[in-house]
């Protein structure tokens, strides 16, 4: 079977969902390899997980230089593995950093790109990949005519699923290319104890309805019920309300969960290009004639100070 390469996003010695996401994916058009770089230590605990989801090959590359510098140092690695390996395709998770490192990659392999995939098939001539595109109006296939297909695909585009390979093990030395830029300093994110926003299976998210920051409280009181993460519109980012991190939309973070509840949220196009991908959607609003209504499949037509108290208080008794 064709050797598929994939990016394993890891975090705190832990690989993200998403890129169990990605290997189960790949599985679909061909045979999964990962590639685990700057993970220190925790180098043999992100192999072995790789392979439960499928990887047949893990290849591994370490050095100071993955943390010293952005995304060019993984770039070169997943660059030089893609060319000494003579893959058929490269998957990244499509984040920021995500769709930055397949555009470097799919460069220098003198490749196509496609992002934003949220699925993916075998075709004739290599993978099919299905976009949503037009802020989410339409959804179209494509495929690459040329060179080594590198695509990003949206975190929960697939349900990750385990398949036991083989994981054996290669270490890469890798020929940095260098950079000028170097990070000089970090300073840590702080943790709301909520899962991140575009990889979370459940969004619950306010908008201008919600009449001010504390009315936010709410809305996180059944997100944290459900376990889900907190989005908010640019309305309500605008306002103040909550922090731009949390926008959803097309100039804020796309997200594509099982389940968005939208909370006093109007449905304006450029929310809706950052959420319409959704699974299942909810939509709570007290104007009948909320574009939201359009697009839902379950609507409620109420004051949110109302419903998602009660909405909080079944799903605890239950």
């Amino acid at each position: 079977m064709a050797e598929i390469l994939v990016l394993v996003d890891h975090a705190d010695g832990a690989v993200r969902k998403p890129a169990l996401e990605l290997l189960t994916l790949a599985r679909r058009i061909g045979e999964p390899s990962a590639v685990v770089l700057g993970a220190g230590e925790a180098a043999a605990s992100l192999a072995a997980k790789a392979a439960e989801y499928g990887a047949a090959t893990v290849y591994v590359a370490d050095g100071p230089e993955f943390d010293e510098q952005l995304v060019v140092p993984k770039v070169d690695a997943l660059t030089q593995i893609a060319k000494d390996k003579g893959v058929a395709a490269v998957l990244v998770t499509s984040s920021g950093e995500g769709k930055e490192v397949a555009a470097r990659v799919a460069l220098r392999l003198g490749s196509g790109l496609i992002t934003d995939a949220v699925e993916l098939e075998a075709g004739a001539n290599g993978p099919v990949a299905t976009q949503s595109v037009f802020a989410a109006s339409y959804q179209v296939k494509s495929a690459v005519s040329h060179g080594v297909p590198v695509i990003t695909v949206k975190p929960n585009s697939a349900a990750p699923e385990t398949a036991p390979a083989a994981g054996a093990v290669e270490n890469v030395s890798v020929a940095f290319t260098g950079n000028a830029a170097r990070v000089v300093s970090r300073t840590p994110r702080v943790s709301t104890g909520r899962p991140e926003l575009t990889e979370s299976a459940i969004v619950v998210s306010g908008g201008r309805g919600v009449g001010a920051a504390e009315g936010f409280a709410v809305v996180e009181k059944l997100a944290d019920s459900l376990g889900a993460a907190v989005g908010a519109s640019r309305a309500a980012v605008d306002a103040g309300w909550y922090p731009h991190s949390n926008q959803v939309g097309q100039t804020g973070k796309q997200v594509s969960p099982q389940l968005y509840v939208a909370a006093g949220i109007s449905g304006a196009i450029q929310h809706r290009a950052g959420m319409q991908t959704s699974k299942t959607i909810v939509a709570v609003n007290k104007d009948a004639e909320a574009p939201i209504f359009d697009l839902v499949d379950y609507g409620v037509v109420g004051d949110l100070f109302e419903v998602l108290p009660q909405l909080t208080d079944e799903i605890g008794a239950r």
